[in-house]
């Protein structure tokens, strides 16, 4: 079901409506660079990951790199997008200190990928993104302002890294919106393994086009803010960018083609340069560079090393009795999908054990400041846990006793339980006993529950199994006291 946004500015002129779309770059996963046999490993010193080709020394020759076309391939792939199989470099020509060359190699006219599209979902209702293009450039280098008070310094590792940069139409209606298609996206790159994800650091970040106009009205002139590098801040700059730009028209003003920078400590966007149009940067094809020819057995390899992608996957827990909300949790990081799968694998109850990740292994995990790559319960091991749970060795109770015990020795559960004593039991002349003993210390409550106060079988559901250190099995206990405070 498709839904449009209702998100409104409310101005002094009346609503308003803000149009939004996205320019993601993303990292290509690679161990070289796009055009050089150089390293990209995130962290490294200074100028240490530079190559003559990257360091534009006369004379030096770009080389595609196949595994950066193939993880882009892949990319398009998962998004339902058209892939070229002719497609060509070209260069963007700018100066500045961060680019050697004095060029980007890009691709403006003749992309690797062309339209796509991705379903995202807000306040339960599901909404198509179109995606315009994946074009394949290279990274320019990064400059350091605060390491001298007088000088710049210039680091060209991240020169010549290899980017995707993925471009969608201006379908978003909302913060949400834009947050949702960035989560959506972050997610399938990571599934597919053609990019990190890690905006902390740099591996994938987004231009924000964000413009303002009265619903039903033509587009109004937007502006970029550059380089905004989470999911809230994205979110943060399409609120305030469209308020601001409300202010501006309504007092009179007219919205500048520009781009600007977000600063997060003051929630405010602020104007970095005027937006150059495409002609200023008098691209032309590359002259180093043959086109790119892919041909059906390269595509065939490519769609065929694809994953089980989110929506695929939260379908298939969905029919294994997983609910809903709990799909989505379990499917939005690959690492936890990963993880359940292998829980699933080694037998567990899929609703069962839905709900017990979602509430306790995440509920531990957060204590432990870990993520479910770094749980020091195994899946095998949690499948063995849940299987002492369904087979009624263990309570919920006794489960929970069990789990922090795992937690802190990673020991398995069955050698735990016998270790030290935890079986539940369901002996039922047992359990009778001690019935009748907390009947004997509580004749008050006793004598008020066969008076009509039935609110009181909780507590001495309480009072049995405490008495029997919560091993007695709930379900006898509760069959038991009833026959017990009937008599």
């Amino acid at each position: 079901m498709m839904t449009e946004s209702t998100y409104r500015i409310q101005g002094q002129t009346g609503e308003w409506e803000v149009v939004i779309g996205l320019e993601v770059h993303a990292q290509v996963t690679s161990n070289s660079k796009l055009f050089s046999g150089a390293p990209t490993a995130f962290g490294a010193e200074p100028n240490t990951q530079v190559s003559l080709v990257d360091a534009a020394m006369p004379g030096m020759l770009p080389v595609p790199n196949r595994e950066c076309i193939r993880q882009a391939v892949r990319t398009g792939m998962a998004i339902d997008a058209h892939i070229n199989k002719w497609s060509r470099f070209d260069r963007k020509n700018y100066f500045y200190a961060d680019l050697p060359q004095g060029y980007q190699i890009s691709q403006l006219y003749h992309p690797l990928v062309g339209e796509g599209q991705l379903e995202v979902e807000v306040d339960g209702n599901t909404k198509t993104v179109g995606v315009e293009r994946i074009h394949v450039e290279q990274d320019a280098g990064k400059l350091m302002h605060d390491q001298h008070p007088t000088m710049s310094y210039v680091d060209l590792n991240r020169s010549g890294v290899a980017l995707m940069e993925i471009v969608s139409r201006p379908d978003m209606r909302s913060p949400a919106e834009a947050g949702a298609y960035l989560t959506k996206l972050r997610s399938i790159l990571r599934y597919v393994g053609s990019c990190d994800g890690n905006m902390d650091q740099g591996s994938m970040r987004a231009d924000v086009n964000v413009s303002v106009r009265k619903p039903g009205d033509e587009f109004g002139t937007r502006t970029e803010t550059k380089n905004v590098n989470s999911v809230r801040f994205v979110m943060a700059v399409v609120e305030q960018e469209a308020l601001r730009q409300v202010e501006v028209i309504e007092g009179g003003g007219t919205i500048v083609q520009e781009t600007r920078l977000y600063d997060p400590d003051k929630n405010t966007t602020r104007s970095m340069r005027s937006k150059e149009d495409a002609q200023d940067y008098r691209y032309f094809p590359d002259p180093d560079l043959l086109p790119l020819e892919l041909d059906d057995a390269f595509l065939d390899e490519c769609r065929a090393s694809l994953p089980e992608l989110p929506d695929a996957k939260r379908a298939r827990y969905e029919a294994a009795g997983v609910t809903p909300y709990n799909a989505g949790v379990l499917t939005a990081e690959v690492e936890t999908a990963r993880w359940f799968d292998a829980l699933l694998d080694a037998g567990a109850d899929g609703k069962q054990a839905s709900n017990w990740v979602a509430s306790e292994l995440f509920g531990a995990l957060n204590r432990l400041d870990k993520d479910i790559a770094q749980s020091p319960v195994s899946p095998t091991q949690a499948a063995e846990l849940l299987a002492l749970v369904a087979d009624g060795t263990l309570s919920g109770s006794l489960a929970k006793q069990v789990f922090e015990v795992m937690l802190e020795t990673g020991e398995d559960p069955a050698k735990i339980v016998e270790d030290r004593g935890l079986k539940q039991t369901s002996d039922t002349g047992a359990i009778e006993a001690v019935i009748a003993e907390v009947l004997a210390k509580n004749p008050n409550q006793l004598e008020q529950y066969r008076g009509g106060k039935e609110a009181l079988f909780g507590f001495f559901v309480g009072q049995t199994m405490k008495a029997m250190g919560g091993k007695a099995n709930p379900g006898v206990v509760n069959d038991l006291l009833k026959k017990a405070l009937a008599g």
